[in-house]
């Protein structure tokens, strides 16, 4: 393993957990949004990940085989989607933005789940910020050990 293989490995994992973060935070601030440009209210977004494979050379390929390499090097975003389930339909004839019936249609937007999500993600980012530091102090007794 390179020295900064896991450097890079918590690296990818904090931007990918930062940008989590911006979307539920990006989802909570428009809970109530009941019109955008496209018409209709807002819909939730969600980040999708996936692994970043690490690079085809003969030598990444040869350490695979050996079983000395992992054949993942970290995670991305590889895309970020809009939730497709049905907006909720509250009743409230007086909104501006209310249907024949007098019913409003608010973003899919679950605070509850929103902060849940904000809570794995910031453990997903504070464990990366562990394994980052666990790797510095690693590579700090292997200096001092050279001494």
């Amino acid at each position: 393993m390179n020295l900064f293989t896991s450097f890079a490995i918590s690296a990818s994992g904090l931007t990918a957990q930062r940008l989590r973060m911006d979307i539920i935070s990006n989802n909570i601030a428009n809970a109530q949004t009941t019109r955008t440009e496209q018409g209709g209210p807002y819909k939730r977004q969600v980040a999708v990940f996936v692994p970043i494979e690490q690079d085809k050379s003969f030598r990444s390929y040869l350490n695979n085989s050996l079983e000395t390499s992992s054949k993942f090097g970290g995670v991305r975003v590889a895309a970020i989607r809009e939730d497709q389930s049905p907006p909720k339909l509250i009743y409230d004839p007086n909104h501006p933005d209310a249907n024949e019936q007098g019913y409003v249609a608010y973003p899919n937007v679950d605070l509850v789940k929103e902060m849940v999500d904000m809570i794995g993600a910031t453990r997903a980012y504070q464990a990366n910020v562990t394994a980052v530091n666990s790797a510095k102090a690693m590579f700090l007794k292997a200096l001092e050990i050279s001494r």
